[in-house]
């Protein structure tokens, strides 16, 4: 296994980790096959989309709080509901195919850490599947 952590500035940040990703591919030497993408926490989240347009991630942040609001009537205690909402949407984990030492991502494709309760440090862990 393969560990990076991101450091995140806003509480809702897209993070595109997906040169870090392939740095993990290389570093495990990984030549064909499957990755194995994980982050380790209940407020954030990875997920695979356009990586060419910024307003691609600001139009998914946007329609994130208008489904998951803030400042909800929510009833956990730590006032961070909406995140722990916002990250098993985006879910904890991904998998992207590996062939001859490359992602096979699609043309447009980008692999992003989703932040929903920063600022904070966060674990990206990366393995064989």
């Amino acid at each position: 296994m393969h560990a990076f952590r991101v450091t995140t500035e806003r509480r809702t940040q897209f993070v595109d980790i997906t040169s870090r990703v392939q740095g993990a591919v290389e570093s495990l030497g990984l030549r064909e096959g499957v990755v194995h993408v994980f982050v380790p926490h209940t407020t954030a989240g990875v997920t695979i989309n356009e990586g060419a347009d910024p307003g691609v991630v600001a139009d998914l942040d946007a329609a994130l709080e208008r489904m998951v609001p803030w400042a909800g009537p929510w009833r956990h205690g730590e006032g961070n509901s909406a995140a722990h909402v916002k990250a098993s949407l985006m879910g904890a984990s991904l998998c992207v195919p590996v062939e001859g030492g490359r992602l096979r991502l699609g043309v447009w494709q980008a692999i992003y850490l989703c932040e929903f309760d920063g600022p904070r440090t966060r674990e990206v862990w990366v393995s064989k599947a």
